[in-house]
């Protein structure tokens, strides 16, 4: 039976593609481009140079694959986040200095989670419900703020968190803990809903 493209796993895709079957890599460029790009605009905060390292990103990810070395035990778009996160400490080493997330008031979050179909008025209420939430992520401490950002809107892994703060899987752990009970008690003060 035929499957829908959407429908297939990464797993099928990359053995359509190294199969000869290049719109199979488009399916999966499709999927993620918006989530991998998102996360290295977060990590490098300038539009130009996140392009190039998205496009060397998937250049590298095409090499690997036809070379035959992606091991398919593992998640797709992790492994495709890791070769990016690899390519900017690249970048920030060449460059003697790394960015930190620092969320200074022209940020948001927002802004970089694609848009979907919907009607004028859920984007007014969601628009106002990110709004509330963006305001008290910008309170939370730093650390907290960092790590609930890498995990909420990056799907991060708390290994990969560890690994990009330079402190222990317990420590993030922690971190995350924290930024979501002052999250929620900041939201009940303002009388926030974070349920939207």
């Amino acid at each position: 039976m035929f499957m829908e493209s959407n429908a297939k796993s990464d797993q099928v895709l990359i053995r359509e593609y190294l199969e000869g079957r290049e719109v199979s890599f488009e399916i999966l460029l499709n999927r993620y481009k918006d989530r991998v790009f998102g996360y290295i605009l977060f990590t490098v905060k300038d539009k130009a140079l996140a392009n190039d390292i998205f496009q060397e990103t998937f250049m590298k990810v095409i090499r690997t694959l036809k070379k035959g070395s992606y091991n398919e035990e593992g998640k797709f778009l992790p492994w495709v986040n890791r070769i990016a996160h690899n390519l900017m400490i690249d970048h920030f080493r060449r460059k003697k200095k790394y960015p930190t997330t620092n969320g200074g008031e022209d940020f948001d979050i927002f802004d970089i989670i694609p848009d979907r179909d919907e009607s004028a008025e859920d984007k007014a209420i969601k628009a106002q419900a990110h709004a509330g939430v963006k305001k008290l992520i910008h309170r939370l401490p730093q650390d907290q703020k960092e790590v609930l950002m890498m995990r909420m809107y990056f799907d991060m892994s708390f290994k990969e968190i560890a690994d990009r703060t330079n402190v222990s899987i317990n420590t993030a752990l922690g971190r995350m803990r924290y930024a979501l009970i002052n999250l929620r008690k900041l939201a009940k003060q303002e009388k926030l809903s974070l349920a939207n």
